[in-house]
């Protein structure tokens, strides 16, 4: 079983890279292969529409399956790559199955971060990462009431905003001084903290998880540091993810096996081995929005492209990877999307008024746009892009005039 290229995960960056070759002109065979059963869906939606019920998996398919077919992609499912043999060009599916490539394009993102505190396998802990894991969540939230979300990044606080919604009492532990702490500033987690509040989450910070406790087999509460035991039908955790990245690092890819983890690649997702690229979650590049510094970025936008970056160099168009990072979060009715990233700023500026629930914040660094912040405001987020991905400089009192458009501060 030999293709011309074979992509390793059937998430975004995967379904990209296979819908950009084809786009790009390429003729030869492709097949992704995936560990999981579906073809390729969207993941945002796990934690938002897809767990509250509002939304049908089949929206969420990335293009319907007669897409794979028309277009000669093969879609290899239910298979986990154990191995890659790099000097062979062949991987190695858990089944014994091996597949011959000429190039590979690894696309795999990442498992979810279990804990590893005593109880940490009691049934009744759930992860949000797959269709699978929500659908095994929603069957058992049918007869809970009490939930524990371990992490308070956007996975636990999206989760504890769809379930508050359908009167679950709700409690947030958060092992840093704030939530969103690794991506937000101060400000947005003061504003999202106060907001779960009102909707009668309960927020608690600094907290860390000993162990979880359990009867039966069955988790029955969260035991804190101090002794402290909260009670819960359910644990959900939100604590990042590993990177999928372990055959590539046997098969001598440079990366790192612990944290953060991800597999190196260069400007065109080039990792060490030869016709072997990354993207991705899983892929760690110098990327230029973090002042150069070597990082990974989970989010569609990096996963997609990346997924461009490798199909145009393998069709002929050689373009380094270069992309402002977005993201989003839906939580009840606020919609906070960022553009950029704010490692590093060293101010910040407020276009809008918090309690009007429809504001901005923008990252400054020596002066320098480097990101923002919007909550409800589409209009900033969208015209914050080009300031960001040129540096631009404004003046602190005007960026904080809501009256002025950020379009006025664009380049020439």
């Amino acid at each position: 079983m030999h293709h011309d290229i074979i992509i390793v995960g059937a998430g975004h960056g995967g379904a990209q890279a296979a819908v950009q070759l084809r786009q790009s002109g390429f003729t030869g065979s492709i097949a992704m292969i995936g560990d999981e059963p579906e073809i390729p869906y969207e993941r945002p939606p796990l934690s938002k529409d897809f767990l509250a019920g509002e939304k049908e998996f089949a929206r969420m398919l990335i293009r319907p399956t007669s897409f794979w077919a028309d277009r000669d992609i093969a879609i290899v499912s239910g298979r986990r790559v154990d191995s890659v043999d790099a000097a062979a060009q062949t991987v190695t599916a858990q089944t014994g199955e091996s597949f011959g490539y000429t190039d590979l394009i690894w696309a795999t993102g990442g498992a979810a971060r279990k804990l590893t505190c005593a109880g940490h396998d009691l049934t009744g802990i759930h992860a949000i990462r797959t269709r699978a894991d929500v659908e095994a969540l929603k069957t058992e939230l049918a007869t809970a009431t009490r939930i524990a979300i371990v992490g308070g990044g956007y996975i636990g606080l999206e989760a504890a905003a769809v379930l508050s919604k359908t009167g679950k009492s709700v409690t947030v532990l958060e092992a840093m001084d704030r939530v969103l702490a690794r991506v937000a500033g101060p400000a947005l987690s003061a504003f999202y903290e106060a907001e779960h509040r009102d909707h009668g989450v309960t927020i608690r910070t600094n907290e860390t998880v000993t162990a979880i406790t359990g009867a039966n087999g069955r988790a029955t509460g969260v035991t804190l540091a101090d002794g402290e035991h909260v009670p819960a039908d359910i644990v959900i955790v939100g604590i990042g993810i590993i990177p999928a990245v372990a055959p590539l690092l046997a098969a001598g890819a440079k990366g790192y096996s612990q944290a953060p983890g991800g597999v190196d690649v260069d400007e065109f997702c080039r990792t060490s081995l030869p016709h072997i690229f990354a993207i991705g979650d899983c892929a760690t590049h110098a990327n230029a929005f973090a002042g150069g510094a070597a990082i990974r970025l989970e989010s569609v936008q990096n996963a997609n492209d990346m997924a461009n970056t490798v199909a145009k160099l393998l069709t002929g168009a050689e373009k380094p990877y270069y992309a402002v990072p977005w993201f989003w979060s839906n939580q009840y009715d606020l919609r906070l999307q960022t553009v950029g990233l704010s490692t590093g700023y060293d101010q910040v500026v407020q276009r809008g008024d918090p309690a009007a629930r429809a504001f901005s914040l923008v990252y400054l660094k020596a002066g320098r746009i480097i990101a923002l912040d919007c909550v409800n405001s589409v209009r900033d987020y969208v015209q914050g892009k080009a300031l960001v991905e040129h540096g631009i400089i404004v003046d602190p009192a005007v960026l904080a005039d809501v009256e002025v458009p950020l379009k006025v501060h664009h380049p020439a």
